[in-house]
């Protein structure tokens, strides 16, 4: 594939974006501590990792990152994606016939799902996340809310709390989704209920094989620019071995068209949503990203000009254990086989006329 010279305008925006691509400043306020429990109970200092857990993520980057992105004058222009992911939450939340008088939401953001509740469902909301500046800029809500700042993996509640959980395109940034599935089991009452939501295996794959065909072109291998998703099955198979019951998980995508490359690489850093992974590489070469633009637009361009980004999400919902619950019949209690079950329709037909 001959890659095309950059045009002036490509350039222009290349121009715009390399000051952003730069890993964002500390920020300016500090952390205070905050907490239910003792470190004894698993609570953890903000940015350490459990001893167990495989140290993919820089939190304390991924911190920075979410800091900067809340700071920023015009952090409204990219929420779009979070409050759509937020909406679709809050429908779920709704599609159970009971009110939760105490939630949680973990890893929340801005509140992009209270916004979507009401104060006849959630009694009171308690808002967790690692980036204090996110926490100080929360949108507006009905239902009164408290803001603590906590880390996904170190929940600083005691067992037996909450009523309903909710998280919202936060848990993929942890390294240690088992232990941080755990902690949510562990402050969740019995019968309580998670629902929450997290990028998939596809999100991005557009921008991932775009970076990857023009470096390995350009510079003769490529490296990590995207970070790595859970696959829908894995995420099944850990909620189930955190201890959660009658789960459901269920996949959706989300297209949206940019401009171009560096306008999808924008809005990601707008959202907080730049990697962290302690494997990606500190810089990316000018060509490389010039050629990774032209490949893009080639390879997956729409007839307008503009460039599709996937974003494919996985909604989970798991309960915590109670006896009320309904449980399978034991083994051997049915009383029609499976190799029955094509004459049901005869049987009943002959049973109606029988009355």
């Amino acid at each position: 594939m001959r890659l095309q010279a950059a045009s002036p305008l490509e350039m222009q925006r290349l121009t715009r974006f390399l000051p952003c691509w730069r890993r964002p400043p500390a920020a300016g306020v500090p952390a205070k501590n905050v907490g239910f429990r003792k470190v004894a109970s698993g609570v953890s200092s903000l940015g350490s990792a459990s001893p167990r857990s495989l140290n993919i993520f820089d939190r304390d980057l991924k911190r920075k990152q979410k800091n900067w992105a809340a700071r920023q004058p015009e952090r409204i222009k990219f929420d779009y994606l979070k409050e759509e992911v937020g909406s679709r939450i809050a429908d779920r939340v709704y599609d159970i016939a009971r009110d939760f008088p105490l939630a949680l939401d973990v890893g929340c953001g801005r509140g992009y799902i209270a916004q979507h509740l009401n104060k006849e469902t959630v009694g009171k909301f308690f808002q967790t996340d690692i980036a204090e500046n996110a926490l100080k800029n929360a949108l507006e809500m009905e239902i009164p809310t408290v803001s603590v700042l906590a880390d996904e993996e170190f929940l600083p509640f005691r067992e037996n709390t909450f009523d309903l959980v909710v998280s919202s395109l936060s848990l993929h940034w942890v390294n240690d989704l088992p232990r941080a599935l755990e902690q949510i089991r562990y402050v969740l009452k019995p019968d309580g209920v998670l629902i929450g939501a997290v990028f998939g295996g596809d999100t991005l794959y557009e921008l991932r094989c775009s970076l990857q065909l023009a470096e390995t072109e350009r510079e003769g291998g490529f490296s990590p620019h995207v970070s790595p998703f859970t696959a829908v099955n894995d995420l099944g198979h850990l909620l189930g071995r955190a201890g959660f019951n009658t789960l459901t998980v269920d996949t959706d995508e989300i297209q949206v068209n940019y401009p171009g490359m560096f306008e999808l690489m924008e809005d990601l850093q707008g959202m907080g949503e730049s990697n962290c992974a302690w494997n990606r590489k500190a810089l990316l070469h000018r060509d490389t990203m010039l050629a990774a633009a032209a490949v893009y637009r080639e390879m997956y361009g729409n007839e307008d000009g503009s460039v599709p980004a996937t974003y494919q999400i996985y909604y989970m919902i798991g309960w915590k254990y109670h006896d009320s619950q309904a449980r399978p019949a034991k083994r051997g209690s049915a009383t029609v086989s499976f190799g029955e079950l094509g004459k049901i329709n005869d049987l009943m037909s002959r049973g109606k006329k029988s009355q």
